[in-house]
């Protein structure tokens, strides 16, 4: 990192270390009123990751009508611009640390939408400065930095949200009533599948270095990951595909699909996974081997012990690179699954459901069961459905801590997460080499199930995997436990 980067680094890990006394001394909560109220009434907020879904993420935070966007930080200006232009007033930073340094006594909030490999280290240093926290889907990259940041929100009272807005649609909802009211019966298997990945993946790392765009520091856009040479069709996008960056497409879309059987049958955490990949042929009968890029396809399964609302244990089957699972008899030959490319199905012992991404549309199984359906509405809806999910934690930062319930908390969306990582480590269990004692390279992880200690946080029968539980960050970059 350059000069200024490490200054702006010491600075905040200076200014980290006296946050909590610093704040006990003159809290915002005292200047704006009881609920960490802004003095205008207003949210005041700071975003990191301003461009594509940050930008939209901000727009419509803004347009709950009671937040301000003060502050803008992207580590690239061409991503930045939409922000910038719709907010003109807001100051700009490139550097997320100088930012929180120099101007945490001026906002309230903070949202997240980098890539997913700076979650953790961005959110959790916000939150240790007493800052409410927006943070796009996945919470994090790691199983160990989703439980930090669970823990995080409980220890410092701060409103939390994630970023997958279906969330809060009336889809999960309506699942949950009819769920509820007996008309699928006892829920036993769920089934999720995706057209993701929409990116390449299960290809080499490109070995063309490229020139870094003047736009774009890509130092910091590394951030906690390893140091390698920028190469092209990366930024700012196609990193999902990448394991040092991105979570492929359970990260890209499990939050979205697999929230609404969490919320519905009560869901926490798995105790055993298995997964089969794809595979990519570079030769005749010679399997490609490309570590670092998530596979083109998947098929990962779940266990989840009984919960308060099944009768016993609950099987997930995730799919993804368009593998999907077999139409259910009683869904029509030309009506579609799903929403054709992505959805939800639930099978109970006296019925099933299904619902398209962001739990939208739920229906019953045949569809004629939907006509005339009259189930007591008891649940309250959020206004605006996914549209009012940014609303909602608005409403929530300005009410305080624990005064008003939220769609995705992190109590919620940690547990998710971990989920959805445990599953890619199933996945990633695939491409561990190991030499045999006659030179022979082996992969011990393919075709086998992992059992999970939850407490422990670890894989107990195959310890190879354990090393993507909690990765280690490049120097100079560390998660900021307290």
């Amino acid at each position: 990192m350059n000069q200024d980067n490490n200054q702006s680094r010491r600075n905040f890990l200076k200014m980290g270390a006296v946050a909590a006394t610093a704040f006990t001394i003159v809290p915002r909560h005292v200047l704006g009123g009881k609920g960490y109220l802004a003095p205008s009434d207003r949210l005041i907020v700071a975003g990191v990751g301003v461009g594509g879904k940050g930008d939209s993420d901000l727009r419509l935070i803004h347009e709950s009508g009671k937040a301000e966007i003060a502050y803008l930080c992207d580590v690239d200006t061409r991503r930045a611009a939409n922000s910038v232009k719709r907010f003109p007033k807001a100051k700009f930073y490139k550097d997320w640390r100088e930012m929180y340094d120099k101007e945490h006594k001026n906002f309230d909030a903070v949202t997240v939408s980098t890539p997913d490999h700076n979650h953790a280290i961005q959110a959790l240093a916000a939150m240790q400065l007493r800052k409410h926290v927006y943070v796009q889907k996945p919470l994090t990259h790691d199983i160990y930095e989703a439980r930090i940041l669970t823990a995080a929100a409980k220890k410092y009272k701060v409103v939390t949200q994630m970023g997958n807005q279906g969330a809060s649609n009336d889809g999960p909802r309506l699942l949950k009533e009819w769920y509820d009211a007996g008309l699928i019966g006892d829920v036993h298997t769920i089934y999720a599948w995706t057209d993701r990945p929409v990116w390449p993946q299960g290809i080499p790392w490109s070995k063309n270095k490229a020139e870094v765009p003047k736009e774009l520091d890509w130092d910091l856009w590394l951030g906690t990951a390893p140091a390698k040479d920028y190469v092209e069709k990366l930024v700012p996008f196609n990193w999902r595909g990448w394991w040092d960056y991105g979570t492929g497409a359970l990260g890209d879309m499990g939050c979205h699909l697999l929230e609404a059987p969490f919320s519905v049958l009560d869901l926490k955490y798995a105790t055993e996974v298995e997964a089969s990949v794809g595979s990519v042929y570079v030769d005749e009968f010679k399997r490609g081997y490309f570590p670092e890029s998530c596979p083109p396809s998947s098929h990962v399964t779940l266990k989840f012990p009984k919960t308060n609302k099944t009768q016993g244990e609950v099987t997930v089957h995730w799919m993804d690179g368009g593998i999907q699972p077999t139409r259910p008899e009683e869904l029509g030959a030309d009506e579609v699954f799903g929403d054709g490319g992505n959805g939800t199905l639930f099978i109970g012992t006296k019925g099933k459901m299904m619902a398209n991404t962001y739990g939208d549309k739920a229906r019953l199984l045949p569809l004629s069961r939907n006509e005339n359906l009259n189930v007591a509405q008891k649940l309250a809806r959020v206004p605006g459905q996914a549209n009012g999910h940014y609303g909602q934690w608005v409403e929530g930062c300005i009410a305080g801590y624990g005064k008003k319930e939220l769609s995705s908390p992190f109590e919620i969306a940690g547990p998710l997460t971990e989920c959805l990582l445990m599953a890619n480590l199933a996945i990633r269990a695939a491409d561990v080499q190991k030499i045999n004692d006659k030179g022979k390279v082996t992969y011990p992880g393919r075709y086998r199930k992992l059992l999970w200690d939850n407490d422990q946080m670890k894989v107990t029968n195959f310890d190879d995997v354990n090393q993507f539980v909690k990765r280690d960050y490049r120097e100079g970059w560390k998660l900021g436990e307290k």
